[in-house]
Order: C-alpha cells, then structure tokens, then sequence
C-alpha cells in the first residue's frame, strides 16, 4: 500500500435516474502511468471530477499520498497536489495564453502584474513541447490543437504528484503527439503518476504499466499491460467481441454533388475539389493546414472567396442557414463551442436543426419529432435516461453523439464530419462508422476530416491532402497509405501556431 500514491475505494455517486458510479475502486502507483478506460458514459469523468473535487461522492473514501480526505474543492485538489487536464478545456477564451497558464498564481513585483516575467516563463514551459508560440495570443484565436497544448502546460508548470490526462491526444498529430509521450516519460522519471484516459488503445500500450477497465460505472478488472492485449481489453470495455473492421463502400460514384472552385481565405489558397454522390471524400493534413478552415468555408462559418456548385447549380453560401438550406450539415470539431447547448435536453438539441420536419402551421408534432431522436439515440447508442435529460448531465463522448444525431436528423444529402470519433470509445465508433457507410448506401454523400490515418484510410474512397491552405494530393482508395499521405502533408512536421 506504500507505494500506492492514490487510493479510491468504493465510489459511488448518483445522479437523478443515473447510477453513475456504483462502488468503484482504482489504485495508482508512484511513478506510474495508469490508464483509464471504458466507453462513454461507463463513468470515467464522473470519477475524476471526483478525485479533482470538482463533485463531491455519495459514498467512499479517497486516500492520497497517505491522507485520507473527505470533502475537498478543486482548488484543495491543486493545493494536494492533483492537476487534471479536462476533455473539455478549462480556458478562457478571451484571455491569453500567458493570463490563462498564471491564473491564481501570477508573478507579481510589489503591486504590479511581472507580464514580462510571465510571458518569459511561459515560453519556457512551452519549449519542451517543441512548438513556437507567443504566449500573449488570445485563447479565441487557436485551434483545438493548440488549446490543447496550452491545458499542457499549464500541467507542466504545476508539476503536480498526480497529473490525470483526459483524452491528451485526441486533437494532436503525430509529432506533438510523440512530444506528448517524451514528457509523461520525464514526468514518470521524477516520480510523477499519470492517470491517461484514451479511447486509442495503441496509445494505452505506448505508454501505460497498468489499465483499469470501467463498465457502466462499475470496476471491471485491473491489468499490467504488458500481460494483457487489444482484443481483450475491448471485451472488457464493451462485455463482447467486436467484428472490426471498416464498412466497405460498394457503391458506384456518380453524379458531382458538390463542386468547390478556386476557394481561397485567410487560410485556404485556390481550394478546388469535386464530391460525387455516394462517395466518402477524406480530407486530411497536419494540424493548422487548413482542412477544418475548408470546411468551415463550405458551410458558410467562415468568409471565402470563390464559387461552389450544389448539384451543379451556383449557389451563394454565406452563412449556416444557407447551407443547410441547400442540403449541407456539418459535425464541426470544437463540439462544446460550436455544436451543442448544454442547458438544453437531448431532444431540443437533436431536433432543433430539423424543426421544418416537424412542424405544421407553427405546431411542432411531437410524435413524428419523437420517432426521430428515438432513431438515432438507438442507431448510435445515445446513454441517456430521458429525452428531456439536460445534455450537460451526459459523459463528453455522449454530448458529442448527440450533435452527430442533430445532423443526421436533418437528412441532408451532404455530410460534412470534422474529426467524427474524437472522443468517441471503441464500440460506438464501429456503429458509427457503419452509420456512415449505410447513408452513403442511400444515397448521401460524405466528406470526413480526420487526423487519425486509419480511420480515414478505411472509411475514404478518395483522399485530400492539404498543407498550408493548399491540396497537396488527391488519391484515389487504391492508393492511400500513411507513408504517401504524410509524405504529401509535409515532411517538415506539425505547424506552429
């Protein structure tokens, strides 16, 4: 037991109509790198807003670095030595990135704010992470990427006994991800313990000595990871074996659904591009060459100049609605900001993009609405109790199911899908993925951003690759492979912000 530095027995917490954790035991060693898996909504937030005193258990006891604790804050959390890095960043956006790393803890001489020793500390923090950043940058002006690293550093600097990682990854590419291991690496050399939650279980073991398996909240196993393998974590997480494997799209491409001509922004350099119906373009690039900055354009969130053609005719998109309006929806990837309304149920936020479907003279008919969300809550595997559920009350991974289901239920015959499975856990990603392939089999035609090379080289009939605002590539099935695409992405490694 000495050389546990964190015990969690028994937790268990209740919310109305959920038992979200039920009796829950996890250990961590010191030194350790321990990895927290389980699908979404198993429980895996619930217990670290926990162990950050961001909520407060019903029953149990949490013992850390030999104390035994009862009620805490999150701030007696940092204080005890705990630092997590949320899913969900804990930033704000309208503040710098040096204002955001020192909050609370500010370097002052005398009265006075030190900036200039803060900026300089800041850039200190961030070397290790091999990027170029200038720390006075406002939060609102990086991408989800480079939010990340920000949330990073911020750990960094704590240099906490207990780091707890959720999801690090998901919105890094190769080479900051390589970054990410070499720190937790030193991390784990010094004596620190990591907590790594992934739904990418080649990272699990990359990294991690020990894996502890949640399942509907409730503790399932505990293995060294060097005795166990894929396969059976999965059965673990899931309670069965998953077929794998990508769908595989049949179909004959035909008609030009979409046509994207000289597009060009702030970013994007004479963008042009074909969609045929029935197909799955990918589009892929290191982080900051422009593939989300694309589609955004196309969906009318950002300003462009250019011409695109929806089925074959000229069309003026200069704003969401305009999309939608002619048959485009897009699952962007800052899901939190740009996707959902946390104070809002399930139902209000699957159907308020289809609201036309349901309503007759100003009467929404809640049958016909019912039957829809009930359709996709079911085909991807929404944990929710209720319709009427606050979407705040759902784990991230069933948040994000939700603005999925939003646009599906607009039946809209173009499919944009930035980063689809970002977060997402291992089964629903199947299911999602065979969602996919079966609207293309009705006809739909998708365009899928995805930084993860397998899931775009599995589900893609044909591929972009882009590079500072520019395609670099366009490959045909046949022809995809990690080496190719990252060759024609560049090879001088991940931009800077």
């Amino acid at each position: 037991m000495k050389d546990n530095l964190l015990e969690m027995k028994g937790i268990t917490k209740i919310y109305p109509g959920v038992v979200a954790l039920d009796k829950m035991d996890i250990s961590v060693k010191r030194g350790e790198v321990h990895a927290l898996l389980g699908e979404n909504g198993a429980g895996k937030s619930t217990l670290i807003k926990i162990l950050a005193g961001a909520v407060q258990r019903d029953e149990g006891e949490i013992l850390f670095d030999g104390i035994s604790y009862d009620q805490y804050s999150p701030n007696d959390a940092i204080q005890m030595g705990i630092s997590v890095i949320y899913q969900e960043f804990n930033l704000v956006s309208k503040m710098s990135i040096e204002e955001n790393i020192f909050f609370g803890k500010e370097h002052r001489n005398g009265i006075f704010l030190d900036r200039n020793a803060m900026i300089k500390k800041a850039r200190e923090v961030f070397k290790p992470l091999g990027v170029e950043i200038d720390p006075r940058e406002k939060i609102s002006n990086l991408n989800v990427a480079y939010q990340q690293l920000v949330e990073i550093a911020k750990a960094i600097l704590n240099r906490s006994k207990l780091i707890v990682m959720d999801e690090p990854s998901a919105a890094l590419c190769t080479r900051e991800l390589e970054i990410l291991f070499k720190l937790i690496r030193q991390f784990k050399g010094e004596g620190t313990s990591i907590i790594y939650i992934s739904h990418r279980l080649e990272e699990v073991f990359e990294i991690a000595d020990r894996v502890t398996v949640l399942r509907d909240g409730k503790y399932v196993d505990t293995k060294l990871v060097s005795e166990t393998n894929k396969d059976e974590l999965i059965k673990l997480m899931v309670g069965r074996k998953l077929t794998g494997g990508y769908p595989q799209n049949n179909q004959k491409r035909d008609k030009v659904v979409l046509k994207v001509k000289g597009l060009t922004n702030h970013k994007l350099k004479n963008i042009s591009f074909e969609l045929r119906r029935n197909e799955i373009l990918g589009i892929t690039g290191l982080i900051g060459s422009g593939q989300t900055d694309l589609v955004r354009a196309i969906f009318g969130a950002d300003p462009y100049i250019g011409e695109i053609f929806v089925k074959g005719k000229k069309v003026d998109i200069r704003s969401p609605q305009d999309a939608i309006r002619y048959g485009i929806s897009y699952l962007p990837e800052d899901r939190k900001q740009d996707g959902i309304l946390l104070e809002m149920s399930v139902r209000f936020n699957m159907s308020i993009a289809s609201l036309k479907y349901y309503s007759h003279r100003g009467f929404i008919d809640k049958d016909k609405e019912n039957k829809t969300v009930q359709k996709y809550v079911d085909a991807i595997r929404i944990k929710t109790p209720s319709f009427e559920q606050k979407s705040k009350n759902l784990s991230g991974g069933n948040q994000q199911k939700v603005i999925l289901g939003k646009w599906l239920a607009c039946a809209s015959d173009i499919i944009i899908f930035d980063e689809p499975t970002r977060g997402i856990d291992v089964g629903a990603k199947q299911e999602i993925y065979t969602l996919m392939n079966n609207l293309v089999h009705e006809g739909k035609s998708i365009i899928i951003v995805s930084s993860e090379l397998p899931e775009l080289i599995g589900m893609s009939d044909r591929a972009l690759v882009i590079y500072n605002g520019k395609i670099t590539a366009e490959l045909e099935k046949q022809e995809l492979s990690q080496e190719l695409i990252l060759s024609k992405a560049s090879t001088e490694g991940c931009e800077t912000a």
